[in-house]
C-alpha cells in the first residue's frame, strides 16, 4: 500500500525552512478530495489559510496504457487511447490514427476527414461543458452544472447514434471511420447547432458578471505568458495567458486549414480568463461544426487500401477472399515499416502528441503520448502560491486537468 506520510527530512528540498522549523503547517490535500478532479494529491505548506508552497503528487491512477498498447496490433490498440483523457476519446483516437496513417502512409477519404473534424469539435464542446459545469460547482454555482450536462447529453446521444457507445466510441479507425454516419445524424447535429448559442448565453448570464463569481476568480491564480511557456502549458490555459497558439491554425491537420474560426485569448492568465477563453471556444467550435455539417462530401469513409483496412462488412457474406482478408487483419494485424513518427493535435486541454515507432512487425515497438494535463498539474504551484486554500479549489478546477491524461 502506498505510504501517504512523508518524513520531513525527505521534504527539505520541497518546502521552506519555516516548515522544517514548525512555523508553517504541512497539510495533505487528497487524493480523495472532491475538488482535485481525479486521484491527485497535493502537499500544501500553509501559513494560516494562505498557500506558501504546493507540491503535486501524481501516480495514483497509473494504468500502463502505453505499454498495454504495445502488446496489441495497431488496429486493436486503438481502444486503449479512449481511456486516457476520457473526456476527449475521439480526439485521442484521432491523434493515434493520424500517427498510424503517417507511419504506414495510409490515405483518408475526404468524407471521413470532414466527419472527423465535425465529431472532434463536438467532443471539444462536450469536454468544455464538463469543465464549465464542474468549475462552476467548485465555485458554488450549482445551476450551471445542471445546464451544462443538459447539453452534453445531446452530444453523447449523437455519439451513441454513430458508434453505439456514448463515451468510449472507438469510431475513428486508421484509414477513416468505423462506418458511415447513420440516417438522422445530420438532422440531430443541426438541431444542436440551432439551440446551442442560446444555451451559451444562459451560462454567461449566470456567471460572467456575477459579483460572487468575479470575487472568486478575477485576479486569482494568474500566470504570465513567460511562465506559462516555461512550464509547458498549452491549449486554453496558455491562450488565457495571452499566447495566441492553437495547433489547428499553427500546424493544421485533417483539413483544419479550410475552416474559418478565431483563437480566443486572455491577458491576465487568471481563473476568470481561463473561464472566458473556454466559453469563447464553445462558440468557435460550433462555427467549425456548422461549416463541416454544410460541406460533408459524398464517397467512402474508409481507405480502399486493403493492405491496412478491413473489407466492408457487406462483402463478408458474399466473398471468400474478403472473409479471409478480414480474418487475417484482425488476428494477425498488418506489418508497419521500421521508423518513428510524431503527430500532435489540439485537444480540449492543449497539445496532445503521439510518438509511434514501428519495427516491421504488426505491433508498435513504442508508443508514448505527450499529454497536456501532465504539464498543467506541474504548474499548479506557480499559480497557487500566495493564495488561500479556498482559492486553490477554484484554481485547480479552472485548469481542467484530467488525471487519466496525466498518469497513463
Amino acid at each position: 500500500m502506498r505510504q501517504m506520510d512523508i518524513r520531513l527530512d525527505e521534504l527539505k528540498h520541497l518546502v521552506s525552512d519555516r516548515a522544517i522549523e514548525g512555523e508553517t503547517v504541512l497539510l495533505n490535500m487528497g487524493p480523495q478530495h472532491p475538488s482535485t478532479h481525479g486521484v491527485l494529491r497535493l502537499l500544501l505548506e500553509l501559513d494560516g489559510e494562505r498557500v506558501v508552497n504546493c507540491v503535486p503528487d501524481v501516480g495514483f491512477l497509473h494504468t500502463g496504457i502505453e505499454k498495454n498498447m504495445e502488446t496489441k496490433t495497431y488496429e486493436k490498440a486503438l481502444v486503449m487511447a479512449d481511456r486516457m483523457d476520457y473526456l476527449n476519446n475521439l480526439g485521442n483516437n484521432l491523434c493515434y490514427c493520424l500517427a498510424v496513417e503517417k507511419l504506414v502512409d495510409l490515405d483518408v477519404p475526404e468524407r471521413a476527414q470532414v466527419i472527423r473534424v465535425l465529431l472532434t469539435e463536438l467532443q471539444r464542446i462536450a469536454s468544455h461543458l464538463v469543465f464549465l459545469g464542474t468549475h462552476a460547482l467548485d465555485t458554488g454555482a450549482m445551476s450551471v452544472f445542471l445546464y451544462c450536462f443538459r447539453e452534453r447529453e445531446i452530444i453523447l446521444d449523437i455519439f451513441e447514434m454513430c458508434s453505439g457507445g456514448r463515451m468510449m466510441t472507438a469510431f475513428f479507425r486508421p484509414g477513416g471511420l468505423w462506418r458511415d454516419i447513420p440516417e438522422g445524424f445530420e438532422d440531430a447535429v443541426r438541431d444542436f447547432v440551432d439551440i446551442f448559442p442560446r444555451r451559451i448565453d444562459q451560462y454567461e448570464a449566470l456567471l460572467t458578471k456575477n459579483p460572487i463569481y468575479l470575487d472568486r476568480t478575477k485576479g486569482i491564480g494568474g500566470i504570465s505568458s513567460e511562465d506559462a511557456l516555461r512550464w509547458g502549458l498549452t491549449g486554453p490555459n496558455l491562450r488565457a495567458a495571452g499566447v495566441k497558439f492553437d495547433l489547428r491554425k499553427a500546424n493544421p491537420y485533417s483539413g483544419y486549414e479550410r475552416y474559418d474560426f478565431e483563437i480566443p485569448v486572455g491577458s491576465a492568465g487568471d481563473v476568470y480568463d481561463r473561464y472566458q477563453v473556454r466559453v469563447a471556444e464553445l462558440r468557435q467550435s460550433l462555427r467549425i461544426v456548422e461549416q463541416a455539417l454544410n460541406n460533408i462530401p459524398g464517397g467512402p469513409v474508409r481507405s480502399g487500401n486493403r493492405k491496412f483496412v478491413p473489407p466492408p462488412r457487406s462483402e463478408l457474406g458474399t466473398s471468400m477472399e474478403a472473409l479471409i482478408h478480414h480474418f487475417k487483419l484482425w488476428t494477425e494485424g498488418f506489418p508497419a515499416p521500421k521508423g518513428s513518427v510524431f503527430v500532435a493535435v489540439e485537444s480540449p486541454r492543449g497539445e496532445l502528441g503521439c510518438y509511434l515507432e514501428g519495427d516491421g512487425g504488426p505491433k508498435p515497438y513504442r508508443i508514448h503520448f505527450r499529454t497536456p494535463s501532465f504539464a498543467t498539474v506541474q504548474a499548479i504551484p506557480v499559480m497557487a502560491q500566495g493564495y488561500l486554500v479556498a482559492d486553490l479549489v477554484a484554481i485547480i478546477s479552472s485548469l481542467d486537468a484530467v488525471l487519466g491524461d496525466v498518469d497513463r
